[in-house]
């Protein structure tokens, strides 16, 4: 298999015959006068190939040709050749998510994202973002939104693309039932697609119970009886309870045991940490609503002792992604700083995000790269651990991790679909930069265009 870049023009000429620069041909080993199969996503057809004595590695096919396999743009692309007698132009890179229908700001809040994305590649790939209701399956192709150079998002219509990246942000609609067969569609025609689901707290607790990873996760009781919470804090002295499905700090409760003072439970209600106290352990679930059903979507976790700055909790968000090798890497670090007397460190709730050597070198001194070169390799291992005992692809991954008192390491949270708020630090612009490329270089990998290191 040969891989190369080339660039794409279309030409006036009626004939139904490719022509290729003598460049070209050469760098794809590709023959005079044969037929050749061209592909793009789904779409292909069969023409005779021509060689013609022009520099550089260029393509030229008839408009007929052009829009019989809808390619959106002429330009820049990847080519790759199979045994010299087919050639795929790509990769056509399918970007899975909802959208508004405004052309300005079509999929709201993360246009920008979407738009970094798109233009980590654009040079030399092809981009599409849609929506569920987006896909013709019937004709496989896709009626959705390309970005032009100047950053506008046009609807096109191009054929299925050759890998998915799953960016779709609702919950709700991601648990309808049709939408697991919507993406077992791709899955049976070869496309791959990744990062298939949010992933819910219990999700992650099954995936690594019987793996050796298991022992950084605190202990978590789904829905869990009073008794069961009773015993929790006798154990543990605090416990967080938390939505199965959560996200984003909401709904959260802190709850402290203190033998001699009673019961203590923090939250967050109308933007403001609230603190009740209640002397017997009946009215604390009689507050939390335990026996009629009111967190019967809660999972109760072992509080951990982190290490602290000022009396206050700090945690990590670790931002995971696989590269063009298919490996596993920390491509950026965020360290998040409780606000006073908030149950979280989130930024919404007023913690304030700060770089991991900012805050080991405070806590550690010249033992902060040790600890940080741990929680790097932890990382690692546990992304893998959970890739390898789920059923399907992921290829980003945001987990949430504490370092206790002890400096051994636990993992709150793991996110399939992580939010990008570490980013807004100044100094990790170059790592949300490198992230970009990762899932990038990802998607590459996963739909066979693949680049070597040393291209």
């Amino acid at each position: 298999m040969s891989l190369t870049t080339c660039t794409i023009h279309t030409t006036l000429k009626p004939s139904k015959m490719v022509y290729v620069s003598n460049d070209l041909a050469r760098t794809l080993h590709l023959t005079n006068s044969k037929n050749i199969l061209v592909r793009f996503g789904s779409k292909s057809f069969t023409a005779p190939l021509r060689v013609v004595k022009k520099a550089g590695l260029h393509l030229y096919l008839s408009i007929l040709m052009f829009n019989t396999i809808k390619i959106p743009r002429t330009g820049n692309c990847y080519v790759v050749s199979t045994n010299g007698k087919e050639i795929s132009l790509g990769p056509l890179i399918g970007i899975f998510t909802s959208h508004s229908g405004n052309s300005l700001s079509p999929f709201g809040g993360r246009t920008a994202f979407i738009r970094q994305i798109m233009r980590t590649g654009n040079d030399k790939s092809f981009f599409v973002a849609f929506g569920p209701n987006d896909v013709d399956w019937q004709n496989e192709t896709i009626n959705g939104y390309i970005m032009r150079p100047n950053g506008a998002f046009v609807r096109r219509t191009v054929p299925l693309p050759d890998v998915v990246y799953n960016r779709l942000s609702s919950r709700k609609i991601e648990k309808q039932p049709s939408m697991e067969g919507f993406k077992e569609r791709f899955e049976r025609r070869d496309i791959p697609l990744f990062n298939w689901s949010f992933f819910d707290k219990s999700d992650v607790y099954a995936l690594l119970e019987k793996d050796e990873q298991f022992k950084h996760v605190p202990e978590s009781v789904i829905n869990p009886s009073p008794s069961k919470l009773k015993e929790m804090l006798q154990i543990h002295r605090f416990i967080y309870l938390k939505p199965s499905a959560g996200s984003l700090g909401i709904g959260i409760y802190r709850v402290t045991y203190h033998p001699h003072r009673g019961y203590f439970v923090r939250y967050r209600k109308n933007n403001k940490n609230i603190l009740l106290r209640f002397a017997k352990f009946d009215d604390l679930v009689r507050m939390l609503g335990i026996n009629r059903g009111m967190l019967g979507q809660y999972v109760a976790q072992q509080g951990i002792r982190l290490i602290e700055i000022d009396n206050c909790p700090i945690d990590f968000r670790f931002h995971m992604t696989k590269n063009m090798d298919d490996e596993w890497v920390v491509a950026a670090i965020g360290a998040k700083k409780a606000g006073k007397g908030s149950v979280t460190t989130h930024i919404r709730t007023g913690g304030s995000l700060m770089t991991p050597q900012q805050v080991l070198e405070q806590v550690y001194g010249n033992h902060a790269e040790s600890v940080l070169s741990n929680a790097k390799s932890t990382a690692i291992r546990l992304a893998e651990a959970l890739e390898q005992n789920y059923q399907h692809r992921l290829g980003e991954l945001g987990f949430d991790l504490g370092i206790d008192q002890r400096e051994q390491i636990w993992m709150f949270e793991a996110n399939s679909k992580p939010g990008r708020s570490i980013f807004k630090h100044p100094s990790l612009k170059a790592e949300e930069r490198a992230s970009l490329t990762n899932i990038y270089e990802h998607c590459l990998f996963l739909s066979k265009f693949r680049v070597r290191r040393n291209e």
